[in-house]
């Protein structure tokens, strides 16, 4: 079995099963997520397989926009990868690097870990940073019809999964609950080299946010 056979069915697989959703979260944030794996995998050893069948199926059913239920994701790639093909040993591979790809409020230990899984971590943590993150960060909080920023509401750095999952808070907090915190949290040195990169960004747009938001010139 050669690598088009499996990967050209699972792109027609996810653009198909994800038409329609939320635009942080759609068929460009897979294709963007693919192809940054596939870069932080040229400096590392790793099933390139494995990690492009994880990058592309990592959000498939995510847990945001499914009650919280962290086993549909898993359960859909599994079927999918059975109904082409893939060998038992990839298929669950590909699985783990879905079930311990997400941030979950930061407090989750991992029960797995891979080159894969830290790669496809690294390379979606990424697309949550910088001028791409930012976008994706306030389409949510639209999405949710959440404010975007309210100075009475102060960051929660202390919330469980239940609550990171939940939570209602304006969109400017969620900066500082998660995408603040994710470069010191990358797997690899290009993905630490590039989240610095996308972090000073982020601390550059602040700056400039707040200046505007108190009117300063």
């Amino acid at each position: 079995m050669n690598q088009d056979s499996v990967l050209l069915p699972t792109i027609e697989f996810i653009r198909k099963t994800m038409a329609g959703a939320e635009g942080g979260h759609d068929w460009w944030h897979i294709f963007r997520v693919w192809k940054m794996a596939l870069r932080i995998a040229e400096s590392e050893d790793a099933d390139l397989l494995v990690v492009q069948l994880g990058a592309l199926l990592h959000d498939i059913a995510d847990v945001k926009f499914n009650n919280g239920d962290e086993k549909i994701g898993p359960r859909m790639a599994g079927e999918f990868l059975d109904s082409i093909g893939v060998s038992v040993e990839t298929r669950d591979h590909v699985r783990k690097i879905i079930e311990n790809i997400s941030y979950k409020g930061g407090k989750e230990v991992q029960s797995f870990r891979s080159a894969e899984l830290d790669i496809v971590q690294d390379a979606d943590r990424l697309d949550a940073l910088g001028a791409i993150g930012i976008a994706r960060t306030f389409n949510y909080g639209g999405h949710r019809n959440r404010e975007i920023y309210n100075p009475g509401i102060k960051p929660d750095l202390n919330m469980d999964k239940e609550a990171y999952y939940k939570s209602s808070a304006p969109t400017l907090n969620h900066f500082y609950e998660k995408l603040l915190l994710l470069k010191d949290r990358m797997n690899t040195e290009t993905g630490r080299r590039m989240a610095q990169r996308r972090h000073d960004f982020m601390l550059s747009y602040l700056d400039e946010f707040y200046r505007e938001w108190e009117g300063q010139e």
